[in-house]
């Protein structure tokens, strides 16, 4: 048996694929200008606390490969814990995009110090690695940042001007 469609069928559904979206990419992910930021490590999330009074959340964060405990030494590979800012961003990083979190402070420096070691640095929110092929690298494997997918570090480098707050909680 021959299955044919009528031509108003056809264009019924043509035109119902189009209505629905089927034949439109997803638009970029985009966020409003964000007044402070909230990492949750164990549930992997951060919060994205609008200056417009919108929050967005974004899951899936990666962390450090030993991401219980606040950073305390160089090489640790924890990501800090508490409240720091965005200070600058690193348009050029070899994960995508890159925003600096200022950390150490005065106090995680002063207990490394103690310990006659170094509290370590230049912690960031991330993209992947420029060159991993697509989607994430696996499981938390960062030193201690905070890696995102490249498309949502792209949308948080839009909205995330630097001295925005970020406090980090276990």
């Amino acid at each position: 048996m021959k299955l044919s469609l009528r031509p108003s069928r056809a264009a019924a559904i043509l035109a119902l694929l189009l209505l629905t979206g089927a034949a439109t990419p997803a638009p970029p992910l985009a966020f409003p200008e964000v007044d402070h930021i909230l990492v949750a490590k164990a549930a992997r999330t951060m919060t994205l606390y609008g200056v417009d009074g919108s929050v967005s959340v974004i899951e899936h964060a990666q962390l450090g490969g030993a991401p219980v405990g606040s950073k305390q030494f160089e090489g640790d590979q924890r990501t800090p814990e508490g409240r720091f800012v965005i200070d600058y961003g690193n348009p050029n990083s070899a994960y995508h995009l890159s925003l600096h979190i200022a950390y150490p402070r005065p106090e995680d420096t002063a207990y490394a110090r103690a310990q006659d070691r170094s509290p370590g640095g230049l912690i960031f929110i991330h993209g992947q690695p420029n060159d991993w092929p697509v989607g994430r690298a696996p499981g938390d494997w960062t030193d201690g940042c905070i890696a995102l997918s490249d498309d949502e570090i792209e949308a948080l480098w839009a909205a995330v001007p630097d001295g925005t707050p970020i406090e980090i909680v276990p």
